[in-house]
């Protein structure tokens, strides 16, 4: 087999496995008395950085991906999502949080680490908000 079909094959596999988060996020978004509207966008936000994101570079568990938020956000959403703005981002900055703190509640990560995500995540707002202006106003350089 080829590099690149074991690949495609870890990140297959890594979806499948997420289908069991996205479920258990859906009930646990539908017990807290969301609309169906509003569980619809968490779980298309989830949904792209749990598959689409932490699948792009690397396979990442979904329980490991509390740490790659910021350069999701700061970085990968701003330049491949062509949607994004500030609202977008503190749309997507709300589900994550949401999603993390389901992953918290049942014991998939670390509370402490879901904890220091939200503190993070508050402080890069601003962070993330320069980073959009820059890539619209076209002075967006990335280091890479």
């Amino acid at each position: 087999m080829s590099d690149y079909t074991d690949f495609e094959k870890k990140v297959e596999e890594n979806c499948k496995r997420n289908e069991k988060f996205i479920k258990g996020f859906e009930k646990w978004l539908i017990e807290k008395g969301l609309v169906a509207k509003t569980i619809r966008k968490h779980l298309s936000n989830v949904d792209l950085y749990i598959n689409d994101y932490l699948n792009y570079y690397e396979v990442i568990k979904a329980e490991d991906g509390i740490d790659d938020i910021y350069s999701f956000i700061d970085g990968w959403f701003i330049r491949k999502c062509l949607w994004a703005s500030k609202n977008s981002i503190k749309e997507m900055v709300a589900s994550l949080k949401k999603f993390y703190q389901y992953m918290s509640e049942n014991n998939y990560v670390n509370v402490d680490d879901y904890k220091f995500m939200c503190i993070f995540i508050k402080d890069s707002m601003d962070d993330f908000f320069e980073t959009l202006d820059d890539f619209d106003n076209g002075t967006y350089y990335d280091i890479f």
